[in-house]
Order: C-alpha cells, then sequence, then structure tokens
C-alpha cells in the first residue's frame, strides 16, 4: 500500500493516477471526501482527514510501505513558515510511527536555503525533520518553479490586458510541469529505489526566461507582440493580499522571487539526463494555457 497526501493537487493526482495504473494498492488521502471519489472509483482506498492531526496521518500512514508526502498550501495562514514547521512535523511524526519504510517529499530547487528563499526556506526545515526521522528512507524530490504558476499572469491577462509576474523578466531558471513531477515521484515509489536521505532536483525540459514564455504564449493565442513586464514588490503586494493571501505569504513569496532575481536560489548541480524532464513550455502552454486563457479550467 502507497499512502499519497495531497492527492487532488496538482502532483497528487498524477502520482495517484500513475500509481492506481500501475496496479499498486493505494490510499489517497484529503481533506473531503467527495474530492478522493474519482479515485476510488478506480480503485484506491480513501482516507479524509488535515495534516495537522497527527493521529489521523499515522493511521493514514500504518501499514502503508510508502508515502508521498507534501505540505498543502494555506494561503491565508498569517505566518507560512510556521504553517510549514507544523506540517513537518506532523507528518513527520506520523510517519515515525507508522512503521513505513519510505517516503518521497515534493520539495523545491532552492531549499538548501535555510532563509532568505521564502516559502521554499520552510521546505528545507521539513527536510532536515525528515532527516532525524531513524529506519525511513526518504527522497527529497526539489522540482523547479512550476509551470503552473502561471496560471495567474494568463487570468490577469486575460482580464486586464498584461502579462506580469514578481520576477526579472531575463533571469534563466528551470521550469517543470506538475505532471513531469508526479510521474517520477509515482515511478520512484513503485520501484522503491532510494535509500537513507536521497535529493534529487527535477529540472524540467529546459531553462526559460519570463520574456520567453510570455513570447511563446503570444505566439500561441494569437498575440505575436506579447511581452512580459516585472511588476514592482510594493505594487504586487496589495494585489496579491486582494486575491486572498495574507501579508505574511505575499512577503514570502516577493522575497522568494527576489532570491530567484539574485541567483540565490538556483540548482546546485548541473543539467543532466535525469534531471531533464519531456513537457516543454510550448507543450504545456498548448495544452493548458490556452485553454485556461479561453476560459476553461485547468484540466485534471
Amino acid at each position: 500500500m502507497i499512502a499519497v497526501v495531497g492527492a487532488t493537487g496538482h502532483t497528487g493526482k498524477r502520482v495517484s493516477a500513475d500509481l492506481l495504473e500501475a496496479g499498486a494498492k493505494v490510499r489517497v488521502i484529503g481533506r473531503t471526501a467527495d474530492k478522493v471519489q474519482r479515485f476510488v472509483a478506480k480503485g484506491a482506498e480513501a482516507f479524509t482527514g488535515e495534516v495537522l492531526d497527527t493521529n489521523a496521518m499515522t493511521r493514514a500512514f500504518t501499514g502503508c510501505a510508502a508515502v508521498y508526502l507534501l505540505v498543502p498550501p494555506d494561503q491565508k495562514h498569517p505566518n507560512q513558515l510556521a504553517h510549514y514547521a507544523a506540517v513537518a512535523e506532523s507528518l513527520a511524526t506520523a510517519l515515525e510511527k507508522s512503521g513505513a519504510t519510505h517516503a518521497v517529499l515534493l520539495s523545491s530547487v532552492g531549499a538548501h536555503l535555510a532563509q532568505g528563499a521564502g516559502p521554499v526556506s520552510g521546505l528545507h526545515g521539513f527536510e532536515e525533520r525528515l532527516k532525524r526521522v531513524a529506519n525511513v528512507n526518504v527522497l527529497f524530490l526539489r522540482a523547479a518553479y512550476f509551470m503552473e504558476n502561471f496560471y495567474t499572469p494568463v487570468t490577469v491577462y486575460r482580464s486586464m490586458g498584461f502579462f506580469s509576474g514578481l520576477v526579472k523578466g531575463d533571469a534563466m531558471m528551470p521550469m517543470i510541469a506538475s505532471r513531469d513531477i508526479g510521474q517520477r515521484a509515482a515511478k520512484h515509489l513503485l520501484a522503491l529505489d532510494f535509500s537513507g536521505k536521497q535529493i534529487e532536483e527535477l529540472l524540467g525540459q529546459r531553462d526559460l526566461t519570463m520574456n520567453e514564455c510570455a513570447r511563446i504564449f503570444g505566439a500561441a493565442i494569437g498575440k505575436q507582440n506579447l511581452s512580459y513586464m516585472q511588476a514592482p514588490a510594493m505594487m504586487a503586494k496589495p494585489a496579491m493580499m486582494q486575491s486572498g493571501m495574507s501579508a505574511d505569504l505575499a512577503d514570502k513569496l516577493i522575497e522568494m522571487c527576489k532570491a530567484i532575481n539574485d541567483g540565490i536560489m538556483a540548482p546546485t548541480e548541473p543539467r543532466n539526463a535525469v534531471n531533464t524532464t519531456p513537457t516543454s513550455f510550448e507543450t504545456f502552454t498548448a495544452e493548458v494555457l490556452v485553454p485556461l486563457y479561453q476560459g476553461k479550467p485547468p484540466a485534471d
């Protein structure tokens, strides 16, 4: 049995689907039962519980050989690093008590930074907590910047006519589609091919800049001259809070983007065949961003 935390999220849904397709026994964990029913229909066992409920998570992980771990977002939490620390403590404690032997954590490029990387520094703390879990093999999947982060710029462009973000237009960085993260996590959870505490970076199909992404998206929607604008932090923060984020989350995301702009939040290894994944930004644009721009919800 393999347990999947956040089974309906960007990566969790791909992990769950791939595991089920491979014939594995899967326990999908979600906050509400209705959201995991599509996996139950395919043979999964459902478990409803909150990640901060350590006793519930212990029951969810018990009887499982492996667990997929992540921090579900809480955009309204007034202290993001405290939220990450609380989730890490709850899930690590549950893992210790459960008898599971393997776990894969959704982490991030930049998680080697204890501070200065926004929410990613919270993942540093999660990794450090899991390193103290005895007798459990843990793989830290340090994923690149999610292509799904373009949902907001595309939605804003659709309604307001400009395409912007906090990252510098010419900052080169790796970008990855969450489907590729889920696929890789499922592969490792099936094979249990890691031991001790290991790090694996996932850097997407290639490095890109925001300027290049704007050109690719613009061409796909027939706007050949679409350009990218770097938004000043002082203007972006009120808009982020108006969308429902806490002031602290807005500050942490601004900090993360500054770390990217300064070249601090970057991969620790060169690109190679193992850390390169298949989905190009062109493919993601055609299959996800263009339909989103056309007013269709992102496909599951």
